[in-house]
């Protein structure tokens, strides 16, 4: 593990949970399995931060505790954690961390890869077709003049647009930096983050894909706390925690109000419109079977699976559309000067 300063990644606090549970498994207490850990690692701040938390340990506390003061794990982890202390299964809690904290990594990967491909193929084209307006164009300008004509209408409006960007280059340098640091933010700050996700609420492709990561992140977080023995209403009440949008939130909180009006969690689930029919019969299934547990981990894998074929699917079809749409334009910025001087050759032979 590869801790820092700071909060830790979603792949971190999956190691970290995974190493714990092992040890925990084969009856290692907290404090010494933290040790063994501080020993294994040869990364400075992961051995800082295990050494904050040993000596908390050291000094009487719980396990829970020494990870909240360490400042380096989320609120949710904490009081799942906490549960499994209470409960007597803290390993069997650790695992399912490991497993919810794994899924979170994968749900990221997939976003970054569906967000940073278009934008870096998108940065690319800019780049290409400056370089075409602002080095190439004026090359056959030159050759036109010297041939005594000069670049068609569209060419020459391109040409114009080059020789204003070069007149006004320290602006474009500025602009172009300000674009990488917008990116840096939004892809790298919680709050960057965020605010990219309140953006992209406002798309219909991204606003739908969006909505299933909160609803597959809904059913993730519902197995771990059914596995720890808690109940549905405690449950959502702390899932709800996890939700990014206002509309995931109130439809928890609704369905928290229904089991207390004597609805099952199933019909729940269904009248809110957490889940579509298909996954509540599921549940409902698994509720009277008294495996409500397992038939939510089913759900939350098909879930993940259909986010990620989305994400790929959408990722397939950005691909080529954005490079055909480089290709008509650098084709257009050829052609325009290419055929008129073919043209004036062919006059000239």
């Amino acid at each position: 593990m590869s801790a820092k300063i700071g909060k830790l990644t979603s792949n971190e606090i999956s190691t970290f949970c995974r190493q714990m549970s092992l040890l925990l498994k084969a009856g290692i207490a907290p404090a010494d399995g933290i040790e063994l850990l501080s020993q294994d690692t040869k990364d400075a701040s992961a051995q800082k931060l295990f050494e904050s938390i040993n000596q908390v340990l050291r000094s009487g506390e719980k396990f829970h505790v020494a990870l909240e003061m360490s400042e380096a794990f989320p609120d949710y982890l904490i009081h799942m954690v906490s549960i499994g202390e209470e409960s007597g299964n803290i390993d069997t809690v650790m695992e399912s961390l490991a497993d919810y904290y794994d899924r979170e990594e994968n749900i990221e990967s997939s976003i970054k890869s569906a967000v940073s491909y278009p934008l870096i193929m998108v940065f690319m084209m800019l780049i290409v077709v400056m370089v075409l307006i602002t080095k190439v164009l004026p090359i056959f300008n030159q050759v036109f003049a010297q041939l005594g004509t000069s670049l068609s209408g569209f060419a020459q409006s391109l040409l114009n647009l080059g020789n204003t960007l070069n007149k006004y280059s320290i602006v474009l340098i500025v602009i172009l930096v300000l674009i990488a640091a917008a990116f840096i933010y939004f892809s790298s700050t919680p709050s960057g983050k965020a605010n990219f996700k309140k953006l992209m609420r406002k798309f219909g492709p991204t606003k739908k894909l969006l909505r299933d990561i909160e609803i597959e992140r809904f059913a993730s977080g519902m197995v771990l706390t059914l596995t720890s023995g808690m109940d549905t209403y405690e449950g959502l009440a702390l899932v709800k925690k996890l939700a990014d949008s206002d509309e995931m939130k109130e439809k928890i909180e609704t369905c928290r109000n229904m089991l207390l009006d004597g609805d099952s969690f199933p019909e729940a689930l269904e009248k809110t419109d957490i889940f579509t029919s298909f996954y509540s019969q599921m549940i409902s299934v698994g509720f009277k079977s008294g495996s409500m547990d397992q038939a939510m981990q089913q759900v939350s894998e098909r879930i993940e699976k259909d986010t990620e074929k989305k994400i790929y699917s959408l990722i397939s079809v950005l691909e080529p559309t954005l490079v055909i749409i480089l290709s008509v334009i650098v084709g257009m910025i050829l052609l325009s000067v290419i055929l008129p001087l073919m043209g004036i050759m062919t006059t000239i032979g």
